[in-house]
């Protein structure tokens, strides 16, 4: 096919045989997830452990990724399907229904990060609880949620917005700060905890929120009425 150059030419470059395949070589057999992707042999699997005080028993979610394109510039890691086992059979039915929808929605592909926040909006109508380190859960489907979010910044499907180093090494003077001025003889006792006086932080759902600096700031966030 011929080619008009409408330009003026202000440099060329002679390539090999092998430049020119590269760069002739198409991009169209790029494989993106999709329900009709068969199921390879073996897949990598992570699974996260979530024990809620409202039963004696844990629950284990292993989620189950595909790698698609592996060896090329186009290689990603997806999940395509999850599990939900325990010894507790009380949520069995509903578990099992969940885990089949979720599947469904990774084998189709696009953006199916909208889980995440779909599954954490749920709230028990007979409230939620505390997890260890002061995080609030509404839900049991809610921390199933957090387990995914934690997956999908593991293999880079979210982007993870931790604090910096920076603003983090500022949280941590400040909480020295204030163990100091409240309680100095049990700051050291509770050095892996959050004061005992923080309020819920609606942001990140952990019990972290202290008046610092004349502002209710989050510990756990850094996310601040002031800012």
């Amino acid at each position: 096919m011929a080619i008009k150059i409408e330009r003026e030419i202000v440099g060329y470059k002679v390539v090999d045989n092998e430049q020119q395949a590269e760069v002739e070589k198409p991009v169209d057999n790029i494989v993106h997830m999709h329900e009709k992707v068969d199921r390879p042999e073996m897949l990598h699997g992570s699974t996260y452990k979530i024990k809620t005080p409202g039963s004696e028993h844990a629950l284990y979610i292993t989620i189950n990724d595909m790698i698609l394109n592996p060896g090329t510039n186009h290689e990603l890691r997806r999940p395509f399907e999850v599990f939900i086992n325990s010894k507790n059979m009380d949520h069995f039915q509903w578990v099992v229904a969940l885990t089949r929808v979720i599947s469904a929605v990774f084998r189709k592909g696009g953006d199916v990060t909208f889980l995440v926040e779909e599954m954490k909006a749920v709230f028990d109508p007979k409230g939620g609880y505390f997890k260890k380190g002061g995080r609030f859960m509404p839900s049991l489907v809610a921390e199933i949620g957090d387990a995914i979010e934690t997956h999908m910044k593991m293999i880079g499907l979210i982007k993870d917005e931790s604090l910096d180093e920076h603003r983090q090494q500022i949280l941590d003077s400040k909480r020295a700060e204030y163990d100091a001025r409240e309680a100095p003889a049990a700051s050291e006792a509770r050095a892996s905890e959050f004061p005992e006086t923080s309020q819920l932080c609606t942001k990140c759902y952990t019990k972290a929120v202290i008046l610092m600096d004349g502002c209710m700031t989050c510990l756990n966030c850094g996310d601040s009425k002031c800012s």
